[in-house]
């Protein structure tokens, strides 16, 4: 059986296509956004982050081997969290060129963080332990969850 070519029907399928590709820069679901000291959006996703709560604290985790915790920042407005630093290269003396492979990426990072509310900044505590920075934030009193006691008449 012969088949019809149709131009249009092609073209229309490789558009779909393109666009596929390049929404994979700007979909924040997207695979490509783990990508990190790119500029753009990947940037913003490194350390990846985990986040939980309980009644009195959110817990952040943040996966970041390599990377001095003397020149790691953490600083917070409202209820944004911001992290920044520099992850340094293994070593200093072989040139970029010089490498057969280089999977691990270094340079410069931030990464802001949007928290469910704001928390108490002077309690804020910050701990870095093999590779990963550990976050307790302590909820603002207002936000914590209030029992109310159910009168029985």
């Amino acid at each position: 059986m012969f088949t019809r070519w149709n131009l249009s029907d092609d073209m229309d399928l490789l558009q779909r296509e393109i666009n596929q590709i390049f929404s994979g820069f700007t979909n924040p679901e997207n695979r490509f956004r783990r990508l990190a000291f790119l500029p753009g959006s990947g940037a913003r996703q490194y350390p990846l982050t985990n986040m939980g709560e309980d009644k009195d604290n959110y817990y952040l985790e943040a996966i970041a081997p390599g990377i001095d915790p003397e020149k790691l920042n953490i600083s917070i407005t409202g209820a944004v969290l911001t992290l920044s630093g520099e992850k340094m290269r293994i070593s200093e003396n072989i040139k970029p060129e010089a490498y057969h492979r280089s999977e691990r990426a270094a340079g410069r990072f931030i990464r802001t963080i949007e928290l469910p509310s704001n928390v108490k900044r002077d309690t804020i505590n910050a701990e870095y332990k093999n590779g990963v920075l550990y976050l307790t934030l302590p909820k603002v009193e207002e936000d914590k969850p209030k029992e109310i006691q159910v009168k029985v008449l």
